[in-house]
């Protein structure tokens, strides 16, 4: 035996799972961090109404066992080489009878429609009434309740589908469902019940009775089959059950780990080089941007930040603080900003790439000039940090009849200039409240964008690492699985052991004091914006 269970060089790889938005992914890393292959398969959508969304997990599973074998297969390593498995996943909401049917959450009453998306806002209200209890969980979500967590939307379901809420006997944030699949295993994840769930990890008991039945879920516990304690991530669950296995095109000796929320696996990949001083890793941030974007950072002490989620307790690494920001709508609002522009192009590759090319050219020829009268607040989703205010709109202020192909770059770059400016407005938040950081690590899709990565080093007056890694989510799902298979000792001893080192970029000192002037008008326009919110209902105080 060698580094606990694995033995030996016979069991020297890895495998990572992560399942987004439309898509699930596997990925075959070895003892080193380095991703050997990677597989995707999509994952179905159902949105029957605005606002709702919704997800089979019975497909999503499929869609895993497929991801899983192919990444295997491209990586030519036997079975019997996985010493582990990891699982991360969107934080969307799972219903399950007693015996692992699926419970419908759709008005459609279709049966396979079992899980409520991360994204679905149809709880707002629900999410409000949360709020409203001012209960001391809130302290730890930043205030305020979003409709992207767990109780507003199960608050939603019991009180607009009774029948589905009596059907219910298992309730899972999804990267606990994958877990559940593959070892048979009800354990739920600290990071997930920890960040989606209102659980206080850091205290005794962990549920808090008085606020669940304040919100009409006193029954919780028992409709969800919730366990009393929360497992830490990257503990071990088991292994692979033989149904499992089969599925997945492993072997029952490969081992389980407890999952994570997508956005802090890709923390975890990297930041989980740097957890080998934890008294100074509160100087850096993870930035795991894609369709939306999260901001994740760790600390020794807890420090709560207004509009900021957390600070949670061993949700991404056992005993450090995690403060969790983000953006509802990044990746997709630059689709959104390309799709109903009358240039008419579809927001594939192809578009951005030209975009920005096209950016490039006019920002040369036109200098300070280029889009200066144009400006845009990017919370047409809402903000989710650091206002906390899911019913934010977005804005645009500059538009004239224009509905060039020039016009659409105009108002992208401007888009991306809010992006990146949101990520500061977050940023001085967190400096504010007991962080130092002066660097930002980004993995996801925007690395594959370099005028939102310059943007993001320029606003910020950060340096920007992107991670050597091809993909850091995957990366940090490792590292789960690695842990579980006893590779390193630790969890931490597994992040520095894996981490792959970075590419920094330094802000441009020449863009300073034009984006300093683009933030002070952002900020402007999140007063204007809250001024024309008060008249809109007839407020002139």
């Amino acid at each position: 035996m060698i580094d606990g269970k694995d033995d030996g060089l016979k069991r020297a790889y890895v495998v990572a799972v992560d399942v987004g938005t439309g898509s699930a992914r596997a990925g075959v890393l070895d003892r080193s961090g380095v991703l050997l292959s990677r597989a995707e398969e999509p994952i179905a959508m159902n949105m029957p109404r605005p606002g709702h969304a919704e997800h089979d997990s019975g497909d999503i599973w499929h869609a895993v066992c497929r991801a899983v074998k192919a990444a295997r297969e491209a990586a030519g390593v036997p079975a019997s080489a996985v010493a582990g498995i990891g699982f991360d996943a969107t934080c969307s909401t799972v219903v399950l009878t007693a015996d692992g049917a699926p419970v419908s959450v759709s008005t459609s009453g279709e049966a396979r429609w079992d899980t409520i998306v991360w994204l679905d806002h149809r709880a707002l209200a629900e999410a409000d009434e949360c709020t409203a209890t001012g209960h001391r969980v809130l302290d730890y979500i930043g205030g305020v309740m979003s409709p992207e967590m767990a109780t507003p939307k199960l608050a939603w379901l019991k009180r607009n589908l009774p029948d589905s809420w009596a059907r219910a006997g298992l309730l899972f944030d999804l990267a606990d469902f994958l877990t559940f699949k593959a070892s048979g295993s009800t354990a739920r994840s600290q990071c997930t019940l920890t960040c989606k769930w209102t659980f206080l990890a850091h205290e005794a008991p962990g549920w808090q009775m008085d606020y669940l039945a304040a919100i009409g879920l006193d029954d919780l516990i028992e409709r969800g089959g919730l366990p009393d304690v929360a497992t830490p991530v990257g503990a071990d669950l088991g292994p692979l059950t033989r149904q499992a296995a089969d599925e997945l095109g492993l072997t029952t000796d490969c081992r389980v780990a407890s999952g994570l929320i997508d956005a802090h696996a890709g923390a975890l990949g990297v930041l989980g080089g740097f957890l080998e001083a934890p008294a100074t890793i509160d100087r850096h941030l993870a930035l795991v941007a894609g369709t939306s974007s999260c901001v994740a950072a760790f600390s020794l002490k807890a420090k709560a930040v207004r509009g900021v989620w957390g600070p949670y307790f061993g949700a991404g690494v056992p005993d450090l603080w995690l403060s969790e920001g983000g953006q509802s709508a990044t990746g997709a609002l630059l689709d959104h900003v390309i799709r109903i522009h009358g240039a008419g192009l579809a927001p594939d590759r192809t578009a951005h790439r030209k975009i920005a090319a096209r950016i490039g050219e006019l920002r040369a020829s036109e200098g300070e000039t280029f889009a200066d009268r144009l400006h845009v607040l990017p919370d047409f989703h809402g903000n989710r940090s650091p206002l906390g205010d899911p019913h934010a709109l977005g804005v645009v202020s500059g538009l004239s009849l224009d509905a060039s192909f020039d016009a659409l770059c105009r108002l992208y770059y401007r888009t991306a200039v809010s992006i990146a400016l949101g990520v500061r407005h977050i940023l001085e938040q967190l400096n504010a409240n007991g962080y130092t950081i002066d660097t930002l690590h980004v993995t996801g899709g925007h690395t594959k964008n370099p005028l939102l990565m310059a943007l993001y080093a320029d606003a910020t007056g950060c340096a920007v690492v992107e991670t050597e890694s091809e993909d850091a989510v995957l990366l940090g799902t490792g590292m789960l699985a690695a842990s579980a298979a006893g590779w390193f000792g630790s969890l931490a001893a597994t992040g520095v052991a894996m981490h792959r080192q970075g590419r920094a970029r330094q802000p441009d000192v020449a863009a300073a004091a034009r984006l300093e002037r683009d933030y002070a008008v952002f900020l402007a326009m999140h007063r204007h914006r809250r001024e024309l919110d008060r008249l809109a209902v007839g407020d002139t105080a």
